[in-house]
């Protein structure tokens, strides 16, 4: 349960994203227009985003409402990127991680965040835990949901699968053994970004001049902004949106990774 915002483009200040627009980012997390579930975003929040020249991104993350951050704005105000992903929280349950279990988590040159909650955590979550390596499940950067499926998402990652794989085998899965979760994800290596429609509100603006914005719902009343259907996997980059359907789980009482999203049923945006 958050809003969260991801873009890739032309180099643009961090607060001409989040901070200016008048529904922007900033503003979602005490008053969202399209949250369906959760009406405030308090619980922490955060930004990645990269510097040119360095593939790995940078981390500014806090366990508080980021209005209550007096430093945010005016360091959004002067810190520029052409790839950035950034989220405000609402805690599923409340915990002691603090910003450990504020999004984006990051490995490598990856940024993702867990728009949704998993349904009957961590019950549900029992039998995924085999398919982890303990390692990875000791090095857990927060106890909670989305930090467990952003394990899963990065053991698929290390394992060689495209963001778009890992982000779908992983929704299946996860859906499969908690029937009823809302798994909205979103992924980004600094040249693309990727992202699932699966329970909550997700939307994209293809500037016309250029870059990508995906969110969990518009920062202004452009009317380019477009809201893409639920059960789609989303992947961009700077100058093209692709939509492709996504797979129910077969069985859901039997979850296992299922294979990838039907290509052949993938849909372009054009770029207007």
């Amino acid at each position: 349960m958050c809003r969260h915002l991801a873009y890739v483009g032309p180099e643009e200040p961090l607060g001409r994203l989040l901070v200016e627009p008048p529904h922007g980012l900033y503003r979602q997390s005490w008053a969202p227009r399209r949250q369906r579930y959760g009406t405030v975003n308090a619980d922490g929040f955060g930004v990645g985003w990269y510097a040119p020249g360095d593939p790995v991104p940078a981390r500014y993350r806090r366990a508080g409402p980021i209005w209550a951050d007096l430093s945010f704005a005016d360091l959004a105000r002067v810190v520029r990127t052409r790839a950035m992903l950034a989220a405000v929280r609402d805690a599923t349950l409340s915990g002691a991680d603090a910003e450990a279990a504020a999004a984006p988590f990051a490995a490598g040159t990856w940024l993702f965040s867990h728009n949704g909650a998993v349904t009957g955590w961590p019950r549900a979550c029992t039998p995924l835990v085999s398919t982890l390596p303990a390692e990875e499940l000791l090095s857990l950067e927060a106890r909670n949901d989305s930090a467990f499926v952003w394990a899963l998402v990065l053991a698929r990652l290390r394992a060689g699968d495209e963001g778009g794989q890992a982000l779908a085998d992983t929704v299946t899965e996860v859906a499969g053994a908690a029937p009823g979760s809302r798994l909205n994800l979103l992924l980004t290596d600094g040249d693309t970004v990727t992202a699932t429609a699966w329970g909550d509100t997700l939307w994209y603006l293809a500037r016309p001049g250029g870059g990508t914005v995906v969110a969990s719902e518009p920062s202004d009343d452009d009317p380019h902004w477009r809201e893409v259907p639920d059960r789609t996997l989303l992947t961009a980059s700077r100058t093209e949106v692709l939509l492709t359907p996504l797979k129910e789980p077969t069985d859901a009482s039997a979850p296992s990774p299922a294979p990838g999203p039907a290509r052949a049923a993938s849909s372009k945006e054009p770029r207007t």
